[in-house]
């Protein structure tokens, strides 16, 4: 059985990807600080699937934390989650961005070397392209500059795997995500941020529960149908399985160069009042909504173009926008 360690594996995307690679035999080791999730998370997985994840707290910005468990644990790969993810956040506190998202990945490329540890997942961003020239956007559009220190964390994430791949025996894949949204069909496992939400879906799903009493979107002046934003939103579930095929792909030796980019979404773009009509019509809730001024840094449209996904990886989304809005109120439903 192998072993695979998943940074951040409490949090949003990690505890439902932690959800599949048990499904998939995987034996799974789970650091996190929780910093931006609770330990409950790990009860949550284990009611789950039945099997309880090895757990260990560690702050990645601990070295000889990360020294030490890299000597104790013998892993086959490594996914990695742990980061530092608001955007508002990073533009107010660029250094600790930095230093999150940037030196810790750092420490563990390291000791993953260290131990002949060599299968590396990154989680990176759609928000590596900006704005692209050309939609749908493909892995060979320019990556353009960063908009937020979060967004530069993530190119800067890629260039430093990059590098390393070429000078080492690393063999890594950087999955450049659209917008995850939606829930465990078990209703178990979602997402749960810390505060006020960053990010559309959560706040749409607070505000039709009463928990918000209003959802502002940014502005109906942007050259699209409805003049609201465009964004390609895919199913959590969907992107978590991602995860299993391009570890699978390193783990069998079909990798075709050392480090490879792959687009991870539906291929669709939504804009946000579509979004809101396709969650009243699938749960039946009314969202209370007003228009005002664009967000500084916010983007006219961005949907991916999956087609090298769904080749290489042998990899496509499944589950619809109504579906993952569904389960995105049902898990809301599930914490009252």
């Amino acid at each position: 059985m192998k072993k695979i360690l998943v940074t951040g594996g409490l949090g949003y995307i990690g505890s439902h990807t932690v959800v599949e690679l048990q499904n998939e035999g995987f034996e799974v080791i789970i650091i996190d600080d929780l910093s931006n999730t609770t330990i409950e998370v790990l009860d949550r997985i284990t009611s789950i699937t039945g099997i309880k994840p090895t757990f260990e707290q560690i702050d990645l910005k601990d070295k000889e934390a990360v020294k030490h468990f890299f000597k104790y644990y013998n892993i086959d790969g490594v996914i990695h989650f742990a980061a530092s993810k608001a955007v508002g956040e990073s533009v107010a506190e660029p250094l600790k961005y930095y230093e999150n998202n940037i030196a810790t990945l750092t420490y563990v490329l390291k000791e993953m070397l260290a131990n002949n540890v060599t299968n590396f997942i990154f989680s990176s961003s759609c928000t590596v392209y900006g704005q692209a020239d050309k939609l749908p956007i493909t892995e060979d559009a320019p990556t353009k500059p960063a908009e937020s220190p979060y967004g530069a964390t993530k190119k800067m994430g890629e260039i430093i795997i990059e590098d390393t791949s070429k000078a080492t025996d690393l063999n890594a894949i950087a999955l450049r995500y659209f917008n995850p949204i939606g829930a465990h069909e078990s209703a178990k496992i979602g997402e749960l941020p810390l505060g006020v939400p960053q990010n559309l879906i959560p706040y749409v799903v607070q505000t039709a529960a009463g928990i918000r009493e209003q959802l502002s979107i940014f502005g109906d002046d942007y050259p699209t149908e409805d003049g609201t934003a465009i964004r390609d939103y895919i199913h959590v579930v969907d992107l978590a399985k991602a995860h299993i095929a391009a570890l699978n792909r390193l783990l069998e030796n079909k990798n075709k160069s050392k480090c490879e980019f792959f687009n991870i979404g539906t291929g669709t773009g939504s804009s946000v009042l579509e979004v809101v009509n396709a969650f009243e019509k699938a749960t039946g809730k009314k969202v209370n909504y007003k228009i005002v001024d664009r967000r500084a840094g916010d983007i006219t449209a961005a949907y991916a173009d999956t087609t090298l996904a769904n080749k290489e990886l042998n990899w496509k989304a499944e589950l619809g926008l109504e579906e993952a809005l569904s389960s995105s109120w049902k898990w809301q439903e599930s914490l009252t």
